[in-house]
């Protein structure tokens, strides 16, 4: 390993074009930079790929279009006195290193496998200093992530052509994060609003011009849930000529720490949530700031960390730097000298630091010009991050008042802040809005209130909320599904294929996305399990710890999965699936029309095709008749491919609703009802009427 800094001509390869040009203006003519422009083989198109007779040995080829960049890279290997394998610092960067050194031929004297955290020219010469081998247990646990996808993929996607439509597919993580979509949806579809009230009492203090707000807390002994408008008038009888006494003030200070340093879970949920990006354009411009920024009058340079990690750490170099910018710019009590570390009970990839600036002097303003307008917003988010986290906590004082009446408590509770911290630089986009604070100021037990007036409002709990891109991010991380580098392309694909829609930020799922999740659920429950799913991602990160050889994970999972598909295939062939005819006559040949799957869903076909091209679409007749018009209730699509009911004379009758209505009428007040997971519940939050079904 000595030699690798003495020899005449260097070869250093990276994955990027991108990284090229940055890496190039910080070494010498010596060396030559090259790209494999990603992965260079892979498992065949084809098959399987993968020989389960064979304990299960990968067989891969040279990915097709890459024989060209391939024979110019082995050109210049041949010319090298050593080749530098550069790819990215993980999992799939050390494969792919491994797969071009496979498939360059190169001599293993002549290599060496070299990683950098940031394109910067201190890293890349340092990584330069510090070679060394390829690491197979790194390898392995991509290998094994890669066969058990291309299992899952390949063995279960025909069921799905059979059964559904071809063109299908299912993946291994995909199909989790479809599933617990899925869940959420009937979570909200089977969601009972229940009544609550909320009471407000403006009060006068004596003397003075100002009014309190105090909100109705319960009894002195108890917190209470106002559910009825009986409720409130007991409660407002109880108190209607009460004396509004102080009863406690308490004050204290409550503490607000700095936020953590991104990692790629929290910058996609930030960036979601502040920016409005989706996962894959996040992941992009990072990878762009990452890759390199041509940075007038310095020429191009990394100006972020590695966007693909999940640890908090910071290197103690970038640390300390970053307290002396914050003192130097904010003042020395801004600076916290007390490093944050992020708890958690499982294991971090703790390769890799936080996502952070590669140098914090590099202020977002002073790269504004050298930044398109995205790459400058999720650069300005990150470095704030970055500076946030490395200062002193925001310091609020709070009181929080007690008033009593007739047995009854009313609280007020308004916080200060005294001490700006972090927040100087970044506020978070969860953080609460700051309550009053002027109006709880010299009040004393002494204090006389009168009762000015009363408000009261009417609410219902909301169903859970629709995951979004960021929410759904941060339920993989929390379940222990998919890594860093996984997160993106899972959502991404799931949304390519059409099994969930976006309409704003929310997700919804789709009806071929419920044909897909229900056959999955049904015939593969291991494959769509969250804690089966999850235990898989702990076995492929001891495969990485070289605790667990790779192929002992592929043995124990690969024999189930193939009888699960067996016992499919067989129930498949005892039900021939045939197209359904309907009563509906082709315009343009006279056929009875059948119904067949598209993207969108269910459509109807002429089954003459392909002399007979004619397609119309399906509206499904619920057996109901619409409440507004009666004419008959259809299931619609929006324009994306979420479901609803609505009326067949649309656009003539507006009615729609997104659950299924009843034909049974509310009892109570005579509006139609809906179905609620196995509930009937009235259309009108306010009528109430609730009955459980009697399911057959």
């Amino acid at each position: 390993m000595e030699e690798c800094s003495k020899m005449a001509h260097y070869l250093v390869i990276v994955e990027s074009p991108a990284k090229v040009k940055t890496i190039k203006k910080f070494l010498g003519s010596n060396y030559t930079v090259a790209a494999s422009n990603g992965h260079v083989r892979d498992l065949p198109k084809s098959k399987l790929g993968i020989d389960v007779e064979n304990d299960y040995e990968p067989q891969y080829i040279t990915i097709r279009g890459k024989g060209d960049i391939l024979a110019s890279l082995r050109k210049e290997a041949k010319r090298a006195d050593k080749v530098y394998l550069a790819t990215d610092p993980d999992r799939e960067g050390e494969a792919i290193s491994w797969h071009l050194a496979a498939a360059l031929k190169l001599d293993e004297k002549k290599m060496c496998r070299i990683t950098f955290n940031e394109i910067t020219k201190n890293a890349v010469k340092a990584s330069l200093k510090a070679p060394r081998e390829i690491n197979m247990d790194l390898v392995d646990a991509q290998q094994a992530r890669r066969a058990l996808d291309r299992m899952v993929g390949y063995r279960i996607s025909p069921l799905l052509w059979a059964k559904v439509k071809r063109g299908l597919s299912a993946g291994r993580v995909q199909s989790v994060a479809l599933r617990i979509i899925a869940d959420r949806e009937a979570e909200i579809n089977a969601f009972i609003p229940e009544e609550y009230w909320t009471l407000d009492v403006n009060l006068k203090i004596k003397g003075e011009k100002r009014t309190l707000t105090a909100r109705f807390y319960g009894t002195e002994k108890e917190k209470m849930t106002i559910r009825s408008r009986q409720e409130v008038d007991n409660i407002l009888s109880a108190v209607e000529n009460a004396q509004y006494t102080i009863s406690n003030i308490k004050k204290g200070e409550r503490v607000r720490r700095a936020p953590l340093p991104f990692t790629t879970s929290t910058l996609q949920q930030e960036a979601a949530k502040v920016l409005n990006f989706s996962t894959q354009k996040t992941m992009r411009i990072a990878q762009q700031l990452y890759e390199g920024i041509d940075i007038k009058k310095n020429g191009t340079v990394g100006v972020i960390t590695y966007l693909r990690t999940d640890s908090t750490r910071i290197s103690e170099e970038a640390d300390a730097v970053a307290r002396k910018y914050i003192a130097d710019t904010y003042g020395e009590e801004y600076a916290d000298r007390a490093q944050a570390a992020k708890k958690t009970e499982k294991k971090i990839q703790d390769a890799h630091e936080a996502i952070r600036p590669t140098d914090i002097n590099r202020t977002p303003a002073s790269l504004k010009d050298s930044l398109s307008r995205d790459q400058f917003r999720l650069y300005q988010l990150i470095w704030k991050r970055f500076v946030a986290s490395r200062m002193k906590p925001a310091v609020y004082e709070t009181t929080s008042v007690k008033i009593t009446a007739a047995g009854y408590l009313f609280t007020v509770s308004a916080s200060r802040l005294v001490f700006d911290g972090f927040r100087q630089v970044y506020i978070e986009s969860d953080e609460e809005k700051e309550e009053n604070n002027v109006l709880v100021n010299g009040l004393d037990e002494n204090t006389i209130l009168e009762k000015d007036s009363v408000d009261t409002k009417q609410h219902f709990t909301q169903p859970p909320a629709h995951y979004t891109e960021a929410t759904l991010v941060k339920t993989l991380e929390e379940l222990g599904i998919g890594r860093p580098s996984t997160y993106s392309p899972t959502i991404t694909t799931i949304l390519a294929r059409r099994y969930i829609t976006k309409e704003g930020k929310n997700l919804y799922m789709t009806e071929i996305g419920e044909v897909v999740n229900n056959i999955m659920k049904q015939s593969f429950p291991s494959i769509v399990d969250v804690n089966f799913t999850a235990n898989m991602e702990g076995l492929l990160d001891m495969v990485e710890l070289g605790k667990v050889p790779w192929k002992e994970v592929i043995r124990n999972f690969y024999p189930d999965l193939d009888e699960a598909v067996r016992i499919a295939e067989k129930e498949q062939e005892s039900i021939k699936i045939e197209d359904e005819v309907t009563d509906v006559i082709c315009d343009e040949c006279g056929r009875n029309m059948v119904i067949k799957y598209g993207p969108h869903g269910k459509f109807l076909a002429c089954p003459g095709f392909p002399e007979c091209r004619n397609t119309k679409p399906y509206l499904e007749k619920i057996g109901v008749t619409c409440p507004v018009c009666g004419k008959d209730v259809v299931i619609r699509k929006t324009k994306k491919g979420r479901k609803y009911y609505g009326c067949e004379n649309n656009p003539e009758c507006d009615f729609m609703s997104w659950q299924k209505p009843s034909a049974e009428k509310c009892p109570e007040c005579g509006g139609y009802m809906v179905e609620k997971g196995n509930k009937l519940v009235c259309a009108d939050e306010k009528c109430g009427y609730v009955r459980t079904i009697q399911k057959s």
